[in-house]
This record gives C-alpha cells, structure tokens and sequence, in this order.
C-alpha cells in the first residue's frame, strides 16, 4: 500500500512539474513534437541566400508574414523592437514574406519596420512546405533543426513574457 501511495505521490510530483513548465509558455505559443524543420532556403531583399540548415547550432525565430495581413502589421514593430533590444539573446530572427512582389514588400517595411530585412518567398512554396496555418506565424528552431514552438496570430515579442522565454530557450544547458 505504502509503494501505490509513494508511486501516486512521484506521479502527482511529475505531473505538476510538467504542468508547471508548461504554464511557463507565455500567451499563444504552443509546444510542439520536435518534428525536422522543412527546408529553408530563400534569398533576400539584397539577393543574399539564406539557408536554415546553416544555422545549425543555434535557435532560430522563423516567422512567416505579408503586408495584407493586419495582424501581421500589428506585430511586426514588435519583432523590430525585439532584434533591436535583445541584446546577447542567441537566436536569429529570420523573417519570410509570403507570395508578394518584392516592391510591396519593400513599401511595407518602409513604413512598419524600417530596419527589417525579410527573406523572399514569391511563389510561395517555402511558406506551404511549413504549413503556417494562417499569418503571422512564428516557429522556434532549435539548435537540432527541429521544431519546438509555435506561435499563431500577433504576439507582442518585445514584451517581457515573451523575451524572457526567448531567453530561457535559448539559454544553454549544462
């Protein structure tokens, strides 16, 4: 009897610590399997590639987005800010355009994120091989390449439950 009631109280213990960090997951963001992040590998603004599989060895923010998305408006001062107070925070914020012309992209980040650069994906196919779901879509990658989180819909990513995950994920482990 002392083994079942020992037993259930380590399983209410796990339980709880699980639910705890979970709970750490700030509004919106989602934990996911760890699948293999899809290939990425797109050019930007200036005609400079990008490749996800180059990144290997550190989290990277991939955030999907087009300038017809008001929500994606919304956010995208958020994510300027975020790059530009993050500080040591090790992780690349790679942001990808959805099926636009590079002028109404560059019209866009004129005037909503002036110091953002966005890599290109004209005819769309990076952004269905990653499935978003809707705009904005941010997907965090771990150093592995795998997929950990996901974030649908506008998130205030300067903000401090949001920086504060982004440091915690980022952080290395010993």
């Amino acid at each position: 009897m002392r083994a079942i009631l020992l037993a259930g109280i380590l399983l209410g213990a796990a339980m709880s610590n699980g639910l705890a960090a979970e709970s750490l997951l700030p509004r919106g963001v989602m934990k996911q399997d760890g699948r293999p992040a899809p290939a990425l590998r797109l050019k930007d603004m200036d005609g400079k590639l990008f490749d996800l599989a180059e990144a290997r060895g550190r989290w990277v923010f991939v955030h999907f987005w087009a300038s017809w998305c008001g929500p994606c408006r919304r956010e995208m001062p958020t994510i300027q800010r975020l790059i530009a107070t993050r500080g040591n925070l090790p992780l690349e914020v790679v942001l990808v355009n959805t099926a636009e012309t590079e002028d109404a992209v560059f019209s866009f980040l004129g005037i909503a994120g002036p110091d953002l650069s966005t890599l290109l994906d004209p005819d769309g196919l990076v952004t269905e091989a990653w499935q978003p779901r809707g705009l904005p879509a941010t997907f965090l990658v771990d150093p592995e390449g795998r997929i950990q989180y996901l974030a649908l819909g506008v998130r205030t990513w300067d903000s401090q439950p949001y920086v504060e995950f982004l440091r915690r994920i980022t952080e290395p482990t010993s």
